[in-house]
């Protein structure tokens, strides 16, 4: 399991292997901070758009910077473990920046996967996904789950 943990060289290495042997390659990212069922739905549905998922996971230095002091409240480590463990999910990279805008186009998957409160336009790396020959999908989130909700449900305990 811990194997699916790459830095970026490593994962380059593997998505070489793995568009050689013909396989369709899925990008997602995201922070991930509390799993719940939006979340396994959603990389569920990705998984089933390709062969390998690939999920680019938010660094804790980028999630404070994005979602503030609190926050991540699991560590990158433990975060990049939890997705690992699933069954869907090949690889797990964690990026620095705040987009996985360099990642993306670094790796170029063949299909990049967001939730749908993006428009397909406005998704980085889209265009050079699609410039590439790639695709780009969103995919409905389960109503009513977000781990900032979460976390303010337990806070309000």
């Amino acid at each position: 399991m811990l194997d699916k943990i790459q830095d970026i060289s490593s994962l380059k290495a593997k998505l070489k292997e793995w568009k050689d042997e013909g396989k369709k390659v899925v990008f997602t990212n995201g922070v991930f901070d509390l799993l719940h069922i939006g979340h396994i739905t959603y990389m569920a549905k990705a998984a089933e758009l390709g062969d390998k998922l690939i999920i680019g996971l938010n660094s804790d230095a980028s999630v404070k910077r994005i979602k503030g002091e609190g926050r991540p409240v699991n560590d990158q480590n433990s975060r990049a473990v939890l997705l690992a463990a699933l069954f869907f999910v090949d690889a797990v990279v964690v990026f620095e920046e705040d987009t996985p805008h360099l990642l993306i186009t670094a790796l170029l998957p063949d299909i990049l996967v967001k939730g749908a409160d993006y428009a397909i336009e406005n998704i980085v790396g889209g265009k050079e996904v699609i410039a590439n020959g790639g695709e780009v999908k969103t995919i409905d989130f389960v109503d009513g789950y977000s781990s900032t909700s979460i976390i303010q449900k337990i806070r309000d305990r």
